[in-house]
Parts: structure tokens; C-alpha cells; sequence
């Protein structure tokens, strides 16, 4: 039976892939609410939004309670894949009460209209995307982060998201609210908004900009390409178990300065350039995680799940996919985007 669902954040990165993705796996009608803040971009969904009578665009903030109710009844909404999120630890340090602002207060308005209105929790289902980083930081040797891994959040970020994931778990535990959470570690792929790593270092290198590395460099990240997640999230949607949290990655782990120097050759051989000069290290951020690894291993022994793409295979196909779309991506890139930019990687 066709679901009827519920897209927070459906306009942004990673909820616009999903909402692409489903409606090609799925018979299912989608309501996308997003508030088209600054990572938000009606682009990305195109040409579903003229052509798909399945799906519909509300503008709106998830902290609107009145707005929520009126779209549970409306659109008669059974299933909830909740992305709306703050989510560049970078501005939550600047800039951290909008952060609880949209991630844990949006996360309980959104909580509370669900449990208000689905009496019935059968065939009901709430898919809550957070984070790794809600996990802390790892030793260069330590063990992935496994679903067990205490809570032990070191930006104000994660320290949202670590927050909202608490509060799902409460509805979970107290009103036996049918809910599920993925954390997931860091994605890529198109329509990522510039300010992320890949993106900025791949349009850096494009312009003849600086290409800034925070620190020394060796951070060490966990990467999944935007699709895998999203059909990770398909997967747990269909097949997982209400209550269980599941661990989603790509089980592929890169330092920082190793992406910035592949990206700097690739780009490199496309302009028929050496670019390694563009690479520039800058003061180190605040609090800076190290290491992030994720051992994905119950979603794919329980659910059936494997990541499909590996990174160094996708890399050029991403950076072919920024020079296509260069209109884009120039267009995001606003006088806020110039003033963020500004602050955070001077020299």
C-alpha cells in the first residue's frame, strides 16, 4: 500500500536525493516542507515539482505547530523521514541558539504533531536522520562507532542532534511512538551545498582560490555518497525494526589533506594545471573532532544494506558533475555565503 509521506527538509541536500530517489523506487505520494533557509533550493527537485502528482511543496518551519497539524490532516500523513536540520558545525559555533532552535525544538513540535495525530500507530513509521558526530571523536585507533557508543557530543551541532535523537528516544520509550534513527556519516554528491568540504574544494580549485585545510589536515572522516544513505534510508523504512537505532556509512575512511590533495590533481589534470599551491592550512576550528569511522554492520546483517558506491570511483563523476553545473552552484553563493566564507577561512 502507497504511503503517504511526510519530507522534512526536502528541499536540502540530502532530503531533495531522497525524495528523487523514492519516487523512483516507490508508489508513494511525498509532502516536502522546508523553509528554504540558505541550504534549501527548490532546484534540486526539479522537474518533479511540475511534472510528479505525487509530489507537493509546503513552505514552512517545523517549529509551526498549527502548520503541522493542518498537514497531518490534510494530506492525511502515515509516514514521517525527518532531515530538517541545522546541520555545518562551522556556523553552530558562531551562531548555536538557531541550531536548538530548528534541531531539538522543530524535532519536539514535529514529535508532538505525530503522536497527536496518529492514534492508531499501526502501519505509522517516523525515520529520524541524524548523525555520527553525535558520538564524539575517535582515537586514530580505536574501533568504529557501533549503535552501543555513548552519547558524547563536542560541537554545538552535534550537541543539537544528540539532543533531538534523546527526545525521539523519549517518545519511543514513554508513548511507545513509532520511531526509528539512522546516523549517518559525512555524504557527498549532487546539490551539496558549497560550504562543505568537497563541494568548496572541488569549486576552489575550479576558480583558482585558495584551497584552506583546517589545522594539520589529518582529520579523519567516514564517507557515503548521497545516494547510498538515501537508499539506507529506504531500507530502514521498509525493513526496520520501530525503536532500534541503525548506524549508516560507506566504510570509508580518508584524512581531510588526502581528499584536498586528490581533488587538487583531478582538477588539476582537467585545467591542465598544478593546483597543489592552491592548498593552504589555516587555524584549526574549535573543538575539532579527529576521527569519525562508522561500523555499519547491523544494517547490513538485520536489514539487508550495503553501499554501493566507493569514493574513489565517484570523486571525478562528482567533480564532471560541478562543472556541468556551474550555474548552480555560482548561483548558491550569495554576499552571506561570501561573509561565512570570509570568516571562516582567512588565512
Amino acid at each position: 500500500m502507497a504511503r503517504k509521506q511526510l519530507v522534512t527538509g526536502g528541499a536540502g541536500f540530502i532530503g531533495a536525493n531522497y525524495v528523487r530517489q523514492a519516487l523512483r523506487k516507490t508508489q508513494d505520494a511525498f509532502v516536502v516542507l522546508d523553509n528554504l533557509t540558505y541550504a534549501g533550493d527548490l532546484r534540486r527537485l526539479e522537474p518533479h515539482l511540475s511534472n510528479s502528482d505525487r509530489l507537493i511543496f509546503v513552505k514552512g518551519d517545523i517549529c509551526d505547530k498549527n502548520l503541522l497539524n493542518s498537514l497531518f490532516v490534510e494530506h492525511e500523513i502515515d509516514t514521517v523521514i525527518h532531515f530538517a536540520a541545522e546541520a555545518h558545525v562551522d556556523r553552530s559555533i558562531s551562531g548555536p541558539e538557531v541550531f536548538v532552535q530548528t534541531n531539538v525544538n522543530g524535532t519536539v513540535a514535529l514529535l508532538s504533531a505525530a503522536k497527536e495525530h496518529w492514534e492508531s500507530r499501526k502501519d505509522k513509521r517516523f525515520i529520524h536522520v541524524s548523525t555520527d558526530e553525535v558520538y564524539g571523536t575517535l582515537e586514530l585507533n580505536d574501533p568504529p562507532f557501533t549503535e552501543s557508543n555513548p552519547y558524547k557530543p563536542n560541537s554545538p551541532y552535534a550537541s543539537s542532534k544528540a539532543s533531538a535523537d534523546l527526545f525521539v528516544r523519549a517518545w519511543v520509550e514513554t508513548y511507545k511512538f513509532p520511531a526509528i534513527i539512522t546516523n549517518c556519516s559525512n555524504n557527498y554528491g549532487p546539490w551539496q551545498f558549497p560550504e562543505k568540504l568537497l563541494p568548496l574544494m572541488i569549486q576552489n580549485a575550479l576558480t583558482g582560490k585558495n584551497l584552506p585545510v583546517y589545522g594539520d589536515g589529518k582529520q579523519i572522516r567516514d564517507w557515503i555518497h548521497v545516494e547510498d544513505h538515501c537508499s539506507a534510508i529506504l531500507c530502514v523504512l521498509e525493513k526496520g525494526k520501530l525503536g532500534e537505532t541503525y548506524l549508516i556509512g560507506g566504510r570509508q575512511e580518508r584524512y581531510n589533506i588526502d581528499i584536498v590533495n586528490l581533488i587538487s590533481r583531478y582538477v588539476g589534470d582537467y585545467l591542465d594545471e598544478d593546483l597543489s599551491e592552491l592548498i593552504t592550512y589555516i587555524k584549526d576550528r574549535p573543538g575539532h573532532d579527529r576521527r569519525y569511522a562508522v561500523d555499519c554492520s547491523k544494517i547490513e546483517r538485520e536489514l539487508g544494506w550495503k553501499p554501493q558506491h566507493t569514493f574513489e570511483d565517484d570523486l571525478p563523476k562528482y567533480i564532471n558533475w560541478i562543472i556541468d553545473n556551474q550555474e548552480w552552484t555560482v548561483s548558491v553563493q550569495d554576499k552571506k555565503y561570501e561573509d561565512y566564507y570570509n570568516q571562516h577561512y582567512q588565512v
